[in-house]
């Protein structure tokens, strides 16, 4: 009698497998609609162009060019915003019903918090690549090799995923996606501008250059010219974040996960079983 190969039921897949489909199902939504697109390829390149052009051009950063200061400025700025992201999505599908769909299914809940999570995270990367090659058509350039380039994308996206954790649970305590928008934004933009994205913090008032250098955005930034070539070193004066920004962005990242993981976790078991 010849065996019959059969396809595994759900229930007896990893957590990962489970993750994937979940990834796949969100990516399809980008595929029919592309629309969804906007905000990670439209205006990133709006941003860079506005900044670059109307901006760049009264902003003095000496020993360097405001092109090469302001793309890793703005490429902090756009996985800051995966945290939005996220948070809209995962609302969404709490309204709409599809997770209580996905929890009639034999998977484990944790692989809807997973899968949104990568997908977000994929999301936020393709307006990475965007701006890379917007910013390569303007002039930047990566100029500390192939090595320090790679690390400074991947710690990008470390930082990004620790972000993730943040909307996760923004998304599951709030009750609709308006809130949700007006919420993220909100806290969004302050800490994505009172920071060294797109200006040095050298001429701020003393008290805002101390919050901004403190900004966990002002490290990951500061990290990222620094593996790329792209910045100023920092001053004497400069807080520790930016005297050691590549540790500093890592340990921000591992702290924000182990802080808003749990609370995220605990956030979304509570909102699935409303």
């Amino acid at each position: 009698m010849t065996a019959v190969m059969t396809r595994p039921p759900i229930h007896q897949r990893t957590l990962l497998q489970q993750s994937l489909t979940v990834v796949w199902r969100n990516l399809l939504h980008i595929r029919r609609m592309p629309e969804m697109l906007l905000d990670v390829t439209i205006q990133p390149v709006m941003f860079v162009l506005l900044f670059a052009y109307v901006f760049g051009g009264s902003i003095d950063v000496p020993g360097t060019s405001y092109r090469e200061f302001l793309l890793p400025g703005i490429m902090a700025q756009t996985i800051i915003f995966s945290s939005a992201i996220v948070a809209i999505g995962l609302t969404s599908d709490l309204e709409k019903g599809i997770v209580d769909r996905l929890k009639s299914l034999p998977i484990s809940r944790s692989s809807v918090l997973v899968g949104r999570s990568l997908s977000s995270l994929i999301h936020s990367g393709i307006g990475i690549v965007v701006m890379s090659v917007t910013g390569l058509l303007i002039g930047w350039r990566i100029r500390d090799g192939l090595v320090n380039g790679v690390l400074g994308y991947l710690l990008l996206l470390l930082f990004g995923f620790s972000m993730i954790w943040l909307g996760i649970w923004v998304g599951s305590l709030m009750r609709s996606v308006e809130a949700v928008n007006g919420f993220m934004f909100t806290v969004m933009f302050p800490l994505t501008f009172v920071a060294n994205t797109f200006a040095p913090t050298q001429d701020m008032p003393r008290w805002l250059q101390l919050i901004a250098e403190w900004n966990p955005v002002s490290a990951l930034t500061a990290a990222c010219r620094q593996l790329w070539g792209n910045g100023l070193a920092p001053s004497a004066d400069a807080q520790w974040p930016l005297q050691h920004p590549v540790l500093a962005s890592i340990a921000w990242s591992l702290l924000f996960t182990a802080v808003f993981a749990p609370l995220a976790l605990v956030a979304f078991r509570r909102r699935s079983r409303d």
